[in-house]
Order: C-alpha cells, then sequence, then structure tokens
C-alpha cells in the first residue's frame, strides 16, 4: 500500500533510539501518523517542527498498518515565526486543536485549506482576530457553528452583544441586560469586520470560542 499526498506536522513522539511516530494533516488524506525512521537524527529533526509543510510518501502492508513516512520540506513555517511569539502561540495553538480533534484518516478539505490560509494570516497585522476567527470556523466545520448573525429571541441583526452559552446563538443588549452575568460577551469585531479590536475583545473571543471547544470538540 503507498500513497503520496502533502501535509502540515501537526506532533511528533520518540520511538526507539532515533525514529518518530509522525502526525500530519494531509491534503488528500485527513489526519494520518506512522513512523519516520531517523526522524529524530540531528541531520533531520529540523524537518519535522509543528506547522511545517511537506511532501510525504506513506508505506504499509496493509491499509490498517500504521505504516512509514519518507517526507520532504517544502516550506518551513515554525522558522518564519521565530521572531513573531505570539503569533508564533497561536500557530501551535491551531496544532494542537487540530491534532487532538480530528479524527484518523478522515480527508476534509476545508480544513486543510482554512489551516494553510491561517499560516498566512497569522503574519498580518490582525492575526489576533483571524485566529479567533479560525476557530469558530473549525468549530462550525466540526458541526458546532454559532450563529451570530442576528438575535436568537428578537431576531434583529443590531447591538449584538452577547452569546448564549446554550444555544451558541447571539443575543441583542436589551434582551441580554437581565442575563448577562450568565452569557458570553459577544466581541465588536466579530459582528462587524471594520470594528477595532481592543485587548478585552480578545479575551472575551477566546472565552468564547475556548468555551465551545471545550464542551463540543473535547468534550
Amino acid at each position: 500500500m503507498e500513497w503520496i499526498d502533502k501535509g502540515y506536522v501537526l506532533s511528533t513522539r520518540n520511538h526507539g533510539e532515533n525514529s518518530l511516530i509522525v502526525s500530519l494533516l494531509t491534503e488528500e488524506n485527513g489526519k494520518s501518523s506512522a513512523l519516520v525512521r531517523g526522524g529524530n537524527g540531528s541531520k533531520r529533526r529540523g524537518i519535522y517542527q509543528p506547522s511545517n509543510f511537506l511532501e510525504v510518501i506513506w508505506k504499509a502492508r496493509l491499509p490498517e498498518h500504521l505504516g512509514t513516512y519518507r517526507c520532504e520540506l517544502i516550506r518551513s513555517h515554525a522558522a518564519r515565526f521565530l521572531d513573531a511569539p505570539l503569533p508564533l502561540l497561536a500557530l501551535s495553538s491551531a496544532v494542537i486543536i487540530l491534532d487532538r480533534a480530528l479524527p484518523e484518516r478522515e480527508p476534509d478539505s476545508n480544513v486543510f485549506a482554512q489551516f494553510g490560509l491561517l499560516i498566512e494570516l497569522l503574519h498580518g497585522a490582525n492575526w489576533a482576530s483571524s485566529y479567533i476567527r479560525w476557530e469558530l470556523d473549525f468549530l462550525k466545520n466540526q458541526g458546532f457553528g454559532l450563529d451570530l448573525s442576528k438575535c436568537a429571541v428578537t431576531g434583529s441583526v443590531e447591538k449584538l452583544t452577547h452569546v448564549s452559552p446554550k444555544t451558541g446563538r447571539a443575543v441583542s443588549e436589551e434582551i441580554a441586560l437581565p442575563y448577562a452575568e450568565k452569557l458570553f460577551i459577544l466581541p465588536s469585531f466579530l459582528v462587524c469586520s471594520d470594528a477595532r479590536m481592543e485587548n478585552h475583545d480578545l479575551i472575551n473571543g477566546f472565552a468564547l470560542t475556548g468555551y465551545f471547544l471545550r464542551r463540543h470538540v473535547f468534550g
């Protein structure tokens, strides 16, 4: 059995003295893990840094076997973020989410494409809002999308300020007021793309996506 594909490194773990078990997000074969002989040697170790983009050949005797990878580096994304610690932290977070949440060997072209786009957006000035939107898109892709387009009670699209933790739907300011302590604050940049993002918006955005990721994806 053999296939040829391209993929992003998600994680590695040691196997024996100098080999690795490498988990990749591949374009046509989904998340897939295999053995890389000599992958932990000094000459090859740098290839298998999380987020690096590789060309890969997988071989095994039977489809259900772990198999082995033979990989060549196409692009080293990890190195591009060495001078940008916060975007690098966001990239590391995305890699961990993908590695822990995705099932093995189930292709998903949307997840693959969105992760590639995220890597490029993390180089921009609005990297933080791009990352939070990526988490929202990932939730939607997994079947747990939030509806932030209108108020769940009135249907209004004006003054959307909160999100219900039960339904994942937006709530307008008037409706939310009596229950504000039980609701998540909806950051303005998720409602209006032109809105300026402050530090508290970032905190509220992570609180929102983090809750639903824990509840639906990791729960």
